[in-house]
């Protein structure tokens, strides 16, 4: 993916990801440790957490639709190098977060999904809510 065209988006609004049975299936290993990789950037990356998320649901049986998904966000991150959250250690702030969940929800699988925004001081830095 070293030659890979940038992207400026981490998900199309227009992808809907379902189990694709129809689909070949993809290495599993290969296609977990992407997805670890990916949700251990969302700490900083905020903006690629719903995208991220989603693809995590197919990790027991990935297809190539999903592997699709995950190097779009791969694309997207090599689009927004310098992007990302930062606290300095010395830093005072309130950061408050709440959060919801909507057990059996999703509609592919009836797994929970669950919401969550957090503000620093009056300003909201994340939110997230899939159902």
């Amino acid at each position: 993916m070293e030659n890979a065209k940038t992207s400026k988006t981490p998900m199309s609004t227009s992808t809907k990801l379902d189990k694709d049975e129809k689909s070949k299936n993809v290495d599993q290993k290969l296609y977990r440790s992407m997805i670890d990789s990916l949700l251990y950037l969302t700490a900083s990356r905020p903006d690629m957490l719903l995208s991220v998320f989603l693809c995590a649901r197919f990790q027991s049986n990935p297809k190539e639709s999903h592997l699709f998904a995950v190097k779009q966000i791969l694309k997207y991150l090599a689009y927004t190098p310098t992007l990302g959250l930062w606290y300095s250690q010395d830093s005072i702030f309130d950061l408050h977060s709440y959060s919801d969940a909507d057990f059996g929800g999703y509609k592919v699988d009836r797994k929970s999904t669950s919401g969550l925004c957090q503000y620093l001081g009056s300003t909201l830095i994340l939110w997230f809510c899939k159902k």
